[in-house]
């Protein structure tokens, strides 16, 4: 640690030892005060101080069928999720090497759980997986759960014993979840994809399997990117030569298929009839978190959708759909689906601000991670946790309430919460955690 986070770390400690309710030091943290005025510091002091404490929510040690300590969302949540387990575990390892055990440790618990067919349940607990997707596996995250834990970490050499079953995960979806008249991957139903009630996608069982969608084709995307740089330095040179054809081919049909000039974005298309679901919604602008576009398009499709107030740029931050769209709200919703038509989610805005880094707008992406700072903080002074989402229109917290919480208690929510932490350093120091898979 450089002197002056050791002098910055003191004067962060003094502080909350005598004015906060979390007064514990906020180690790593990587930014300087020079350029803030008081308030933006006194805010970001405190919320990286109760990161520092509700971080330690979100991990659990090893129990029963869950080998290595693992990561959870915390409060309402007590299992292990695929996309969740991977956002906090490379926000733990983004800011100290040795916490990237956390991440290989949810690589390694997934790992366990793959069949002899490849199939691996997106949702784990200490008595095993939790199959609720039926044949349809975790989100494409694991490969680059592996590729990041290395990164961070400083080793490859673990992967090599489960190299061939993060293939073999890859394989099984190839099976199950691809479409080879357009050369694209698609989700059973909509809670599969995370974005539990997305209206780009649909949880009609009688319509199952029906639609191909911009998040997982970029996810699977860069699954094999994670997988031709793991090959590489596994000295795997024909992998190398697999997984970068397959990346290739899979960006090139979903610049073919799902990506709409005109309009200037990404939307999802029906496999039965090629029929475009021209909805602005979270997941269209998750190829941009890759980076798929050429600069200019990408920039627009920023412009005019992203830092649009008609569409998902809110007072608080940005929404999960457009303002415009029939089925915009801002319910209050857990069970039996969390609710993507509008409210704020802190990974989707995490997304969204690398993207727009991407595409050249640091400034605006700044803007945002502080935007996202008091809202988060607020909820925490007021009720010692998170939420799982915000109101768009108020900046409210939603779910969970103590209502839909077991036992009519409240028990809130960390995890990816702590995503504002990485855009926060990128907003004040240029630190932006880019989990960059540019290739």
């Amino acid at each position: 640690m450089t002197s002056k986070k050791i002098i910055f770390g003191i004067m962060l400690s003094l502080l909350f030892i005598f004015s906060s309710p979390f007064s514990i030091l906020a180690q790593d943290v990587r930014m300087t005060p020079a350029n803030q005025n008081p308030a933006e510091q006194r805010l970001i002091w405190e919320l990286y101080a109760a990161f520092d404490t509700l971080k330690l929510r979100s991990i659990r040690p090893a129990e029963g069928y869950l080998k290595h300590d693992y990561l959870i969302p915390a409060g309402f949540y007590k299992q292990m999720w695929d996309w969740d387990g991977f956002f906090i575990g490379c926000y733990l390892a983004s800011h100290k090497k040795e916490d990237a055990k956390y991440l290989k440790g949810w690589v390694l618990n997934f790992v366990n759980g793959v069949d002899k067919n490849g199939y691996v349940a997106g949702c784990m607990t200490t008595k095993g997986p939790r199959p609720i997707f039926g044949k349809f596996a975790m989100k494409p995250f694991l490969s680059q759960g592996a590729l990041f834990a290395s990164v961070y970490g400083g080793s490859f050499s673990w992967i090599n014993p489960i190299y061939d079953k993060l293939k073999k995960v890859l394989d099984y979806r190839e099976q199950t979840q691809y479409d080879k008249k357009y050369g694209l991957f698609f989700w059973d139903i909509a809670i599969q994809s995370g974005a539990d009630n997305n209206p780009a996608l649909t949880n009609d069982t009688n319509d199952r399997s029906a639609i191909l969608a911009a998040d997982i084709n970029t996810f699977q995307l860069r699954e094999y990117v994670s997988m031709m740089r793991i090959a590489e330095k596994l000295g795997k040179k024909e992998d190398v030569k697999i997984y970068k054809s397959k990346a290739d081919t899979l960006k090139a049909r979903m610049l073919k298929y799902l990506w709409f000039p005109e309009q200037k974005s990404f939307f999802n298309v029906r496999r039965d009839n090629g029929k475009i679901i021209e909805r602005v919604t979270y997941s269209n602008f998750v190829p941009l978190f890759q980076g798929i576009l050429p600069m200019e398009d990408g920039q627009e499709m920023i412009r005019r959708y992203l830092l649009s107030p008609e569409h998902m740029m809110s007072e608080f931050g940005l929404r999960s759909l457009s303002a415009t769209d029939p089925l915009y709200n801002n319910a209050c919703i857990i069970v039996p689906y969390s609710n993507w038509q509008g409210p704020i989610w802190i990974n989707a805005n995490y997304m969204y601000t690398i993207a727009m880094v991407r595409y050249g707008f640091k400034g605006e992406a700044g803007m945002i991670a502080k935007k996202l700072a008091p809202l988060l903080l607020n909820d925490i002074k007021a009720n010692h946790s998170m939420h799982e989402c915000y109101s768009a229109e108020t900046g409210e917290p939603l779910a969970p309430t103590a209502a839909q919480s077991p036992k009519g208690i409240f028990t809130g929510f960390v995890g990816w919460n702590l995503l504002e932490q990485n855009m926060l350093e990128g907003a004040l120091n240029g630190d932006w955690m880019m989990l960059d898979l540019s290739y």
